[in-house]
């Protein structure tokens, strides 16, 4: 039986609304420090930390400064921090081998931040893109992305980044049965405790630009990923992606992008009801940081609107280069 409101005047929902307490005891989903994961990009740099030029605010930053940045992330409360080495030209390959190297960018920042913070979690991506001279998520034969011989180097991938401590791995190469082939990987080398957050559900996007400046890949981009990435148009295959990522022990999934894809998000955590989780790309970042620079939008309310539409959806939490911003004003917030 469907619930019918009385009519006004007897029904008055601006009477919900009418002050903050109200509004936030009637609130239907709710933002907190806990839901966040800050991506961090690490550079080889041994006395400065360079910006993304098209990422205003976002910098590179060393070892050190990444090590300062999780204890910042530990004491503001935010669980997660995403490590994302700018690999230099010299490490770049076609087999792609600096991306198992025990002393890699990558792992050796992960070994410090988890000897000095412990208690913030790492994730690591997977996939090797940062380390393949033609830019891509796998191996390049002959013109094309290659499925099967990519598998193997995403598993010595995945065995150094846990070897060193990553705690959560995230594989975002969209190459098929890669969770299936990492998990065994991981389960053989002892490391069956290691999360897999899964790139289930990741769309051949225009918002990845800024990214791909930040780690060096797309000056080096050849061509474009749509054979192996997610068409836009497809939300049923979005679905089917996620329930073949959970068959091979995925143990969360992720949609991204996050804001133009809300709708994968919601249908994602209706049908699975699994850890879900949304990455808000450097794209969706750059863009609110244009509009917010030309005084088109306001910057503070526009960035928490748009982490509350992902909890809205149904998130669990949200990749987000906004997640430092999020924590200090959700804790300015509470302190009032």
């Amino acid at each position: 039986m469907t619930y019918r409101h009385p009519r006004f005047p007897v029904y008055r929902p601006r009477r919900l609304r009418r002050n903050g307490n109200i509004r936030r005891l009637v609130s239907e989903s709710s933002l907190d420090c806990s839901d966040l994961i800050w991506p961090i990009f690490v550079c080889e740099h041994s006395d400065r930390a360079t910006e993304v030029s098209s990422m205003p605010g976002v910098r590179r930053l060393t070892i050190d400064h990444a090590e300062g940045a999780a204890a910042e992330a530990a004491q503001l409360g935010i669980p997660c921090i995403a490590l994302f080495p700018e690999v230099s030209a010299v490490d770049k390959s076609d087999d792609c081998r600096e991306a198992w190297n025990p002393d890699s960018l990558a792992n050796r920042a992960t070994r410090q931040i988890k000897a000095r913070v412990p208690e913030v979690l790492v994730m690591l991506d997977v996939a090797l893109d940062p380390y393949n001279a033609a830019g891509h998520d796998g191996l390049v034969e002959d013109g094309e992305i290659v499925n099967d011989p990519t598998l193997r180097c995403l598993q010595k991938q995945a065995l150094s980044h846990a070897d060193a401590g990553a705690d959560i791995l995230g594989p975002s190469d969209m190459m098929d049965g890669r969770i299936g082939a990492i998990r065994h990987a991981l389960d053989k080398g002892g490391h069956a405790s290691v999360l897999i957050l899964s790139y289930a559900a990741k769309f051949a996007s225009a918002f990845y630009g800024p990214f791909r400046d930040a780690i060096g890949s797309g000056s080096v981009l050849v061509g474009d990923k749509k054979t192996y990435q997610m068409d836009p148009a497809n939300s049923d295959e979005a679905c089917r992606m996620v329930a073949r990522d959970l068959s091979e022990g995925a143990d969360m999934v992720m949609v991204k992008p996050g804001m133009p894809y809300l709708d994968v998000c919601q249908r994602v955590k209706s049908e699975f009801r699994v850890p879900t989780f949304a990455y808000q790309v450097s794209g969706e970042y750059a863009m609110l940081r244009a509009a917010a620079d030309q005084g088109h939008i306001d910057l503070d309310s526009a960035v928490m609107e748009s982490l509350l539409a992902f909890k809205r959806a149904g998130c669990d939490g949200i990749l987000t280069y906004f997640a430092q911003f999020a924590a200090r004003k959700l804790a300015d917030r509470n302190s009032r």
